[in-house]
């Protein structure tokens, strides 16, 4: 946006983004170089809040688009106007403007009483930055000449449960809150003053803090935070303790120079490994863990999507659906592994048939070792309500769960690799160097989830089948990694020494 001598313009966006940091707001306006690259996680993120502002037009059909992308504002502007005084009732994406701000309301409806804005959100409650959203654009709308009846924000009503079409009456909640706009307009004016003297100088010596990441993250991490080391920095504690900001004010960036009388037992064992690279191991509560798996053994993992618009019929808003598993299995001790696998084909409602086939792999009477419970066994209990003729089964593997993420959160075993995390994702590299996710095209679930979804969209038949092998190689090292931790630590527990402990 250019130099400072020239008109400076907000949008409900950037005024957001001032109120949560005025760095930040400067950054964008006057160094947009220095942002970090978008990523397809926030890309499909951005692509699933289109989607939902699409759906949410159904509340209002017939109107008319005020398109973005091909127009600049002063024609977006022109185009609202000429809408307004031909008599159009309902209108997507208006323009208005006032005071040098620039907004583009979602939804804007005439009804009976007047004029009605809506914000639409892909969140399932509505939360203070929307209404600070939504505050500004009734500044601008009612300050540009149109009265404005009503101000509301519609979001996903997480209670819907999808049956034929999308009935978009029941997937949105609307909430009014006008009074709570009203009475915030003294606020937004203060604010944009604020944030306009402050773009008048140089960017603010504002240095990092908890607005970092809040409400929303920023986009400029990698500038602000490039003095703070990659690794073993007092923000890579894990746990809730002292507040790091505080400390990271007294001079104090290493984890290996925190204070030990601030840390709980589990940070002192962080702490304490990465200062002398030091492992700890509870032996007895290693040896009790692995005595409470039997045979057959089974090691199982799903991968699931989440999306805002249920795609099925049964499925409700943002539920994890199952795409796809990978089990290993060892039916006694000393037998060969087995390995079983599913991905799902594209724009198919995958769940009866992942069940149907995990139903005919999973031995009767089987210990089905997981890691982090309570997702896995969601999943399932999901599966078992959906089709109830197989609840019984998925009652008798959930029955015969054992989580390997436990001996780990615990502490019960640690290795100083492992940076505090009971992630799997850096337990296997600790435990088993030779296995790692950083050489996969897919390195966690996010990716996998994302993976899928553009393998349903995609026409190209030699990308869906690299996405195929590279979803299948990423679900299996999940399961091959979890064989491998339990063999690792049926190692430790054969040299009968317990590590040090704090």
């Amino acid at each position: 946006m250019g130099a400072k001598n020239s008109p400076i313009y907000l949008s409900k966006s950037l005024f957001v983004r001032g109120l949560q940091c005025h760095k930040s707001l400067h950054l964008r306006l006057f160094h947009p170089e220095l942002r970090d690259e978008l990523t397809e996680a926030q890309e499909a993120r951005f692509q699933m809040g289109t989607e939902v502002g699409l759906y949410a037009r159904q509340l209002f059909p017939g109107g008319l688009e005020i398109p973005y992308d091909s127009l600049s504002h002063e024609e977006q502007l022109q185009r609202t106007n000429s809408a307004l005084a031909k008599g159009v009732t309902v209108l997507y994406e208006p323009a208005f403007s006032h005071d040098g701000v620039f907004v583009k309301v979602d939804l804007l409806h005439r009804s009976r009483k007047g004029w009605e804005i809506y914000e639409v959100k892909s969140s399932t409650e509505v939360k203070d930055p929307h209404i600070d959203d939504i505050s500004v654009q009734y500044f601008v709308v009612v300050g540009s000449g149109l009265p404005v009846s009503r101000a509301s924000v519609v979001y996903i009503n997480n209670q819907y449960v999808r049956g034929g079409e999308i009935e978009a009456k029941k997937l949105f909640a609307v909430q009014d809150l006008t009074r709570e706009v009203q009475e915030k307009q003294g606020f937004v004016v203060e604010e944009i003053r604020k944030m306009r003297t402050m773009l008048q100088g140089p960017v603010p010596e504002i240095d990092i803090g908890k607005y970092c990441a809040n409400p929303y993250p920023c986009d400029f991490e990698g500038h602000c935070w490039a003095h703070i080391p990659a690794e073993d920095s007092i923000f890579d504690l894990r746990r809730k303790g002292p507040d790091l900001y505080d400390l990271y004010r007294q001079g104090i960036l290493y984890l290996k120079d925190l204070p030990d009388e601030l840390l709980s037992l589990h940070q002192r064992i962080q702490v304490e490994g990465t200062r002398n690279q030091k492992d700890f191991l509870r032996l007895e509560a290693v040896s009790d863990f692995l005595g409470s798996l039997r045979y057959p053994l089974c090691f199982l993992d799903f991968e699931t999507f989440s999306l805002p618009i249920p795609p099925f019929d049964g499925t409700w808003p943002y539920q994890k659906i199952p795409f796809q598993y990978s089990l290993h299995c060892l039916r006694k001790e000393g037998a060969p592994l087995e390995h079983y696998e599913f991905l799902a084909p594209p724009h198919t409602d995958p769940r009866e048939g992942l069940l149907r086939k995990l139903m005919g792999e999973i031995p009767e009477g089987a210990c089905t070792l997981v890691y982090s419970r309570s997702f896995e066994e969601g999943v399932l209990r999901e599966l078992g309500e959906a089709f109830p003729e197989h609840s019984k089964w998925v009652e008798r593997i959930i029955d015969g769960m054992e989580d390997l993420m436990v001996p780990f959160q615990r502490k019960d075993l640690y290795l100083w690799q492992m940076r505090g995390s009971y992630s799997i994702k850096s337990v296997l590299p600790a435990m088993v160097p030779e296995l790692t996710y950083s050489d996969l095209e897919i390195q966690e679930g996010e990716m996998a989830s994302q993976a899928y979804l553009q393998l349903c969209s995609s026409e190209d038949p030699a990308e869906r089948e690299q996405i195929r092998k590279a979803l299948l190689e990423y679900c299996c090292l999940d399961t091959l990694g979890m064989v491998r931790i339990v063999e690792r630590m049926r190692q430790l527990r054969g040299t009968g020494k317990e590590r040090e402990r704090l």
